[in-house]
């Protein structure tokens, strides 16, 4: 009981958002109904909606009020008919053209209406669940229908969520952020990214930097390597006209990898304030080492499944890649000499995905016959899904009366730990997004620093790093495990060893 009662007075302690209203642009598609009104049922039952609160889905198709409500109803799970129904009286729905300017004048006008009343200002919200592309116009008719402007006493503030991607590469990543900033202040602007939101990926911080006996060891003095995995076993699915456009290593390294890397690897920040955080995070990034194009193929490795040009919607001599392995090393103090083996793909052995911090081996050991080299290195792992949690193994005797040595495993999952259900990523980050805490939220810097050093792997890797075709169900091309085995490693397996 005590630990339980330390863990809720200490780590607990959610902060409800003032008054605000939410404006879903994309309201009826499969983003809006699988996560963010389920993520937003959540937080109602939490008691983290402001009573005042609203959310108004905007979109082409026709719904009135109630039939919207009935719409979203059956996505809305875990609580009771009536939290659903208390839940459904604050949704309501703006249907109209995303191009037509007077659609934006009777938003306002909508908008208004509902926050008539109220005893505080409201905050508005505005969450672009919608492709990229949609981006410019919609906020130059939100600017031009005075819907971005925040009022001059500052009583209330007009944030905009956008959805990845952020471009396709370092050009189009920089014309797209003029195009917000002719709109928006950049603390206007929340740029998602659903992986900063798991309980896992947050929790690295916290590992590393409020507890003393990780800062010592957390170098090149003691690290040995790091291996960053997110595998899934599932395929392009209904996702095939996206990915033909972008590939894995759009999708997966330029946003998702490369921020867990640089939580991982970048120095302590002054304090846990958004811009300190992420101010380390875009100094880590320009320490990456830019990759030798003329040996591109030594540290960088492409696949795609076997199958995948028979997906529906992929051309049949499609070159996309569905897997991406690459070695990173990182030019500065902490990290001088540890290599980040990075890799992701589709259709593999298991769901995973986690960060494995792996040691030096001991310098000598004194239980002969063993040597130094032949124990299994303590390992790390912070694990991102699909158990969140953390687990360290280290070497000690096996249970018995002989001397036997072992690799023992310290483990949790959040799942198991006191205080109730954890939160799902996107709960997470549509709450700091309704109390204006960007620490999670990417910035413009860093999006521009990850697309210089990806823009150039895109543009020259056709022939140095040739397609290389893989089964499902297993652990990814023969490539990837060469890129370890030259330098005397070796990939973790994704499926236990038995």
């Amino acid at each position: 009981m005590l630990e339980s009662n330390y863990w809720r007075g200490n780590f607990c302690i959610e902060v409800s958002p003032a008054p605000g209203t939410l404006v879903i642009f994309g309201a009826s598609g499969d983003l809006a109904k699988r996560k963010l009104y389920p993520a937003l049922f959540h937080l109602f039952r939490r008691g983290l909606m402001h009573e005042e609160s609203r959310i108004v889905g905007c979109a082409r198709t026709a719904y009135s009020d109630d039939a919207f409500r009935e719409h979203i109803r059956p996505e809305l799970a875990g609580g009771s008919e009536s939290q659903v129904n208390d839940f459904l009286k604050r949704v309501y729905y703006h249907a109209g053209d995303y191009f037509a300017p007077e659609f934006y004048g009777s938003l306002g006008r909508r908008l208004d209406d509902l926050e008539r009343g109220c005893e505080l200002p409201a905050n508005r919200t505005i969450y672009l669940a919608m492709p990229a592309k949609l981006y410019p116009p919609i906020l130059e008719n939100l600017s031009n229908a005075g819907l971005l402007t925040e009022p001059e006493d500052g009583s209330s503030w007009r944030h905009v969520v956008l959805e990845k991607p952020f471009g396709r590469d370092f050009d189009s990543a920089e014309a797209l952020d003029l195009q917000l900033h002719r709109y928006l202040k950049e603390d206007q602007i929340y740029r998602i990214d659903h992986y900063l939101g798991k309980d896992t990926v947050q929790n690295i911080l916290m590992l590393r930097f409020a507890n003393l006996i990780f800062e010592p060891v957390w170098n090149a003095h003691y690290i040995d390597h790091v291996q960053l995995t997110v595998a899934e076993t599932l395929g392009v699915e209904h996702r095939a006209g996206y990915y033909e456009q972008a590939g894995l290593l759009r999708d997966m390294f330029q946003n998702h990898m490369l921020e867990m890397l640089a939580m991982a690897a970048m120095e302590m920040p002054a304090s846990f304030s958004p811009d300190a955080v992420r101010d380390e995070k875009v100094k880590l990034i320009r320490s990456i080492r830019p990759f030798d194009l003329a040996h591109l193929g030594e540290s960088v490795v492409r696949g795609q499944y076997a199958g995948y040009r028979s997906e529906p919607g992929v051309a049949p001599d499609s070159t996309i890649e569905t897997f991406v392995a690459a070695r990173f090393m990182i030019d500065n103090w902490r990290w001088k000499g540890v290599p980040f083996y990075l890799r992701s793909g589709k259709k593999l052995a298991a769901r995973k995905s986690e960060i494995a911090i792996v040691f030096k081996h001991v310098p000598h050991s004194i239980f002969t016959p063993i040597r130094a080299a032949d124990m299994q290195p303590d390992t790390l792992v912070l694990k991102v899904q699909p158990d969140e949690g953390m687990e360290l193994t280290i070497q000690a005797k096996q249970p018995g009366p002989k001397l036997c040595m072992g690799g023992l495993s310290l483990n949790f999952r959040y799942s198991e730990l006191p205080g109730g259900e954890s939160f799902e990523a996107y709960e997470r980050l549509l709450l700091d997004a309704m109390l204006g805490d960007q620490t999670l939220f990417i910035r413009s810097d860093v999006i521009a620093e990850s697309w210089k050093l990806f823009t150039p792997v895109l543009e020259n890797w056709g022939e140095q790093c040739p397609l290389a075709v893989y089964a499902p169900g297993t652990d990814g091309p023969e490539e990837s495990f060469r890129l370890l085995f030259r330098d005397d490693r070796e990939w973790r397996p994704l499926t236990p060893e038995l």
